[in-house]
């Protein structure tokens, strides 16, 4: 089992920054990958960033150049730096955690709204 917990959603003007941050807990050894996801209101659920446990990202184009995935592996925690905010990230930002013939976790997800 493994439990997943976002924070760090917020509202922000468009321009701003804002740092989730995705705590991972239980089964979480191994090989895995661990993304972020977003759905807005009426859509689906897409990828934004991914980053696996050998260090390797992948950042959705909506996205490229303004938010970056990191990880801190002693704090078993996951972050989306957010930068240059447009009103199209707003979204319920989801973190999720997926090892080898396993099934995707999901965390509760955080808000991001970012608005004038």
């Amino acid at each position: 089992q493994v439990q997943l917990m976002e924070s760090g959603g917020g509202l922000v003007q468009p321009g701003g920054s804002l740092r989730l941050s995705c705590a991972a807990s239980g089964s979480i050894g191994g090989r895995y990958v661990m993304g972020w996801y977003r759905q807005a209101p009426g859509k689906q659920r897409d990828m934004v960033a991914t980053i696996t446990s050998d260090g390797g990202t992948n950042v959705d184009d909506s996205v490229k150049g303004r938010f970056t995935i990191s990880r801190d592996n002693a704090k078993n925690t996951v972050y989306l730096q957010m930068n240059s905010l447009k009103p199209e990230d707003t979204a319920v930002y989801y973190c999720s955690h997926v090892r080898p013939g396993a099934r995707t976790y999901w965390g509760q997800g955080t808000q991001v709204t970012v608005s004038s």
